[in-house]
């Protein structure tokens, strides 16, 4: 596998968050005409919840317009709603079903070595997470040509997010950078910044004694956490599968025109 390219510069300044993991502007990623994505008009993170005082005056100063937050009941019952920001609209669009996999998340919380190492031995944690981007590229395109019409219209400054701001968080951004355009190495690289040590999510196991986060445990839970490269690759390859081209998927599959494509690349790409 050739190496992946360095993100750009995302943005001058990124804002230290001590509640919300996985925080960062989009902006800056290169477009294959040559164009950028405009910084201070998409943002991406991990959930809300516990955002604190400080973070929230951060996060009001980014004068946002919308954040779409792509947990589920389920999600919100275990983490809690998002910190409120006056004047932002809170949109709530799950990519995922309240039932699916609540069963086998508590075990991931609660499951001992050996209730792990049955669901998630032997490739099947990641054979898991390859099958979810699969789906909900297949299955929530209602849901993403939503958000690419109304980032079209008038909801930037926006913030996109789920529980870990990695999978269905990282899947939207990844579909908005696909039709605006920018690079498919670029997009690839910002989906691998959510690796870094600062941004992971913080798994919260029911027992935190050390054989509950052994070193075989964290093993097995990796492919569940991590943002590997053939997750995304397999969303891409979806697409091409499903609809052919990036082109068709966009037009067909989220049923955006061409004029709301052009509306959405003037409001969040440079001028080139």
């Amino acid at each position: 596998m050739t190496q992946t390219p360095q993100v750009p510069q995302t943005s001058p300044i990124e804002p230290e968050l001590s509640g919300v993991r996985n925080f960062r502007d989009v902006g800056g990623l290169p477009t294959s005409d040559g164009r950028r994505v405009r910084h201070g008009v998409l943002y991406r993170s991990g959930h809300l919840a516990s955002a604190t005082r400080e973070d929230a005056a951060i996060l009001a100063s980014l004068d946002l317009h919308t954040i779409f937050d792509f947990r589920n009941s389920a999600d919100v019952a275990l983490e809690g709603p998002d910190v409120a920001l006056p004047g932002v609209r809170h949109v709530n669009i799950p990519l995922t079903d309240p039932a699916h996999g609540a069963e086998f998340w508590k075990m991931v919380r609660d499951g001992h070595v050996r209730q792990l190492r049955a669901a998630l031995a032997d490739g099947q944690g990641a054979d898991r997470m390859t099958a979810t981007y699969r789906s909900i590229i297949r299955t929530r395109t209602a849901e993403h040509g939503r958000v690419l019409r109304a980032l079209a219209d008038d909801s930037i400054p926006a913030l996109m997010h789920c529980a870990a701001g990695k999978d269905r968080a990282g899947l939207s951004v990844a579909v908005t950078l696909l039709a605006l355009g920018v690079e498919r190495d670029a997009i690839e690289a910002d989906y691998l910044a959510s690796n870094a040590a600062h941004r992971r999510y913080r798994l919260r196991r029911s027992d935190p004694s050390d054989p509950a986060m052994s070193a075989e445990v964290q093993e097995l839970l990796s492919p569940l956490f991590d943002a590997r490269p053939e997750y995304l690759a397999e969303a891409f390859r979806t697409i091409e599968e499903t609809w052919g081209t990036v082109d068709d998927y966009v037009t067909h599959g989220l049923d955006i025109g061409p004029e709301q494509r052009e509306r959405l690349r003037e409001r969040l790409l440079d001028a080139g």
